[in-house]
């Protein structure tokens, strides 16, 4: 019987069965959440017009969670477990401190969602932090999804088999698609046609296991009443294109980012549909379909015209291609183009891109609307439904960054403008997640209202629910972060520390941006109230990160003043001063490697244990582990430019990859004052380029469990660094 209701699921994914499975997986998510207390709940179905609801209310001693699909139901559970237990459910802390007898609620209390779609992802999310993840973690992740009341997740694991069998009945060869299929790393910007093939070759064994993944995925999210984002065909092909079909229309391009070109496909070509038409029809087979179809022509890649008519042409050919599989087909894009190139998509031809697609058949994503909402200058996309996006992070740096008050305001702000004409949803749309919790929190908490939040009211609910209490010391230090590290100012995203950048006389390079968006000393208050506050909370999972996230962002701002003192006293040519600031430069990398060391967040170990458990040959663990270490690093080989743009502050990579960099750049410096020589810096840039490279590929484990407290490290680094650091800073 459940496979038969599975089968119907998946051609049918709206039918009446979903009112039995959306309960059955809210039961099973209940328990998942709160085992040994689901008990306590009843779950009801909620007939519901056309807007996402959820009821709570006391019956007969139970807690009552009605919904009208398994999302609504788990918002309902965590909308009761934030306002009546005061608990919280984070990537970084959660608080499962539940009462021992369950509060009652006095009465009802019902929510309706303005918004139909509440969507998550972007590409990039799928390598910066799922690139090894496992059905558990998915299954965990999913969770959080529908506690937040995601409804719309972009679903793309599994694609690459999906490409392999199209290309497989259309004649290609294993050798000729070796040359295509990237490793792991990088189907982000396979997937978006930036590269072909590197990090390869990617084995057979890799497609089939992650489309079974896919298969998890897509049936634990339809259950729960979601509706995934699936691929869709843009053009690109494979290099061996042209040999199969000499006739073909295409077109070479680059990313320019050190890879080698790809191939588009024309879409004038009479194969681009029909291919586009395979794809859609093979997906639709193995996986089902929700009708929505994600595919970004020219994803930082421009046009060979800008002339109207031919994007027009263009984009009603990529729906053409959908449509011939799926007459319900809606086409979802990202709307980063319109904000990353702005020098080409001005107004003229963002209307043509999109007003020759029927405005009920596209989506658009404002894809960083809390830093530029591209609906405000383009008439609300020419009149396409579109959905208001916060993207906050880039390339999973690690880094204390967001637009608070943008996140509290401007989704309600946008909902009530007139001008908004056809908004439909909100959305999260970083690059990484795993940092920053309280952003996505408080985003998220945009889903049941349409009035702005106040942060005044809404903060110390949230400290209170993620430390267990109001502690007024926890209190002011939020207050603090609130106006520094969240106050969205000067800078797009989040900066870097100096320590991660490929050693420099500079300040910053292009991408360890080390600009602040507050003066540094500003932030210590923080510390020291988080400080005193740690007496208090230091049971609390969300303050063990907090403080640990607190102490390694004021650190990471103290390599600058520390890095600039050394290259004074090296233009001085101070051996002495030197010596000292190189001495100390390097000690506190190697106590932010010891901090980072309590908290699972920040291990290196696991991100390669993992990548490494994908695999099952030595070959393949080999692979996977390059790839992990590879895109946080270099990103491509020893010569690409994109070198630090993922750089993380993770254990095990500031003491074995930043630390012996910066440990050979200091040697050539102080060997060039001894013989009285000029530093050779692009010699020193090319050596140390082959030295990464050299680590990039070498076979080493590093620590996956914890050591050390993460309260008393803090405290130990606090009583080291907080008068330095003020000093530094001309402070007292």
């Amino acid at each position: 019987m459940k496979s038969i209701i599975l089968f119907l699921l998946l051609l049918f994914p709206f039918t009446v069965i979903d009112a039995q499975l959306n309960i059955q997986a809210s039961k099973q998510l209940l328990q998942r959440i709160l085992p040994g207390k689901s008990d306590r709940f009843v779950i009801e179905s909620l007939a519901t017009g056309n807007r996402d609801s959820f009821e709570i209310e006391t019956s007969h001693q139970n807690i009552v969670l009605r919904g009208n699909n398994g999302v609504a139901v788990a918002s309902a559970l965590y909308y009761y477990l934030n306002e009546f237990c005061h608990c919280q459910i984070t990537w970084n802390g959660t608080n499962h401190s539940l009462p021992n007898t369950l509060p009652l609620p006095d009465k009802k209390i019902a929510k309706a969602s303005p918004y139909a779609y509440r969507y998550y992802m972007n590409y990039c999310t799928f390598n910066y932090s799922m690139s090894w993840w496992d059905w558990p973690r998915w299954e965990k992740e999913i969770d959080w999804m529908a506690l937040h009341g995601i409804n719309m997740p972009l679903a793309i694991t599994g694609e690459e088999d999906t490409w392999y069998q199209v290309y497989r009945d259309m004649g290609f060869t294993d050798d000729e698609l070796q040359q295509f299929f990237c490793g792991p790393s990088y189907f982000s910007w396979f997937w978006m046609g930036n590269l072909d093939a590197y990090g390869g070759p990617l084995p057979r064994h890799w497609m089939e296991s992650h489309a079974a993944l896919q298969k998890k995925i897509l049936e634990r999210e339809r259950a729960l009443g979601m509706k995934p984002v699936l691929p869709a065909f843009t053009g690109h092909v494979p290099p061996s294109f042209h040999k199969r079909f000499p006739a073909a229309k295409l077109k070479a391009t680059n990313w320019t980012n050190g890879f080698a070109d790809t191939y588009i496909l024309d879409s004038e070509d009479p194969l681009f549909a029909e291919i586009g038409k395979r794809f859609l029809q093979k997906q639709t087979r193995i996986y089902g379909t929700d009708h929505l179809y994600s595919a970004d022509t020219f994803n930082e890649n421009e046009p060979p015209s800008d002339e109207p008519a031919y994007l027009s042409r263009l984009s009603a050919r990529v729906y053409q291609g959908m449509k011939e599989a799926d007459t319900s087909a809606i086409w979802v894009m990202q709307g980063w183009l319109f904000y990353s190139d702005r020098k080409f998509w001005k107004a003229p031809q963002i209307e043509a891109l999109l007003k020759a697609v029927p405005d009920k058949k596209m989506l658009i994503l404002d894809l960083a609307a809390e830093i530029e909402p591209v609906w405000k200058r383009t008439q609300s996309f020419y009149g396409k439904p579109w959905i208001w996006n916060m993207l906050n992070n880039f390339g999973g740096n690690t880094n204390l960054f967001g637009r608070m008050e943008e996140a509290a305001k401007g989704p309600a702000e946008a909902w009530n403008d007139p001008a908004k004409n056809q908004m439909k949803g909100i959305g999260l749309t970083m690059e990484a997640i795993e940092q920053n919790p309280v952003l996505y929190e408080l985003m998220m908490d945009n889903t049941w209202r349409t009035k702005p939040i106040s942060l005044d009211t809404w903060l110390p609910e949230y400290i209170r629910n993620r430390y267990q209490q109001q502690d007024p010391h926890a209190i002011k230090a939020w207050e603090i972060l609130r106006r520094t590290v969240y106050n969205g100012k000067l800078i797009r995203d989040g900066a870097e520390s100096i320590l991660q950048a490929r050693p420099t006389l500079d300040s910053m390079t292009r991408w360890t941006k080390t600009q602040l968006n507050y003066p540094p000393a500003d932030l210590i208050p923080a510390w020291d109230e988080l400080i005193k506050a740690s007496d208090a909370c230091q049971q609390a999972d969300g303050f063990r990160f907090d403080l640990v996230d607190l102490t390694r962002q004021v650190l990471a701002n103290y390599a600058l003043p520390l890095q600039q003192k050394w290259v004074k006293a090296f233009q001085q040519k101070n051996r002495f001063e030197m010596e000292k600031y190189s001495r100390e430069f390097l000690a506190l990398i190697d106590d932010m490697d010891d901090l980072l060391a309590t908290r699972k967040d920040f291990l290196l170990g696991r991100w390669i244990a993992d990548a490494r458990k994908c695999g099952v040959s030595e070959n393949e663990k080999a692979l996977y582990e390059r790839n992990a270490k590879d895109l946080i690093t270099l990103w491509g080989d020893e010569n690409c430019p994109l070198h630090e743009y993922a750089c993380r502050q993770w254990n095990g990579l500031l003491k074995d990859f930043y630390k012996p960099r910066w440990v050979q750049f200091f040697t050539q410096a102080d060997q060039s004052i001894a013989n009285n020589s000029i530093l050779d810096v692009p010699g020193f840039q090319k050596t140390i380029a082959a030295w990464e490279w050299k680590w990039v590929n070498e076979r080493k484990d590093y620590r996956v469990q914890t050591t050390g407290d993460p309260v008393l490290m803090s405290k130990k680094l606090y009583a080291k660094y907080r008068m330095k650091i003020m000093q530094a800073y001309g402070k007292n």
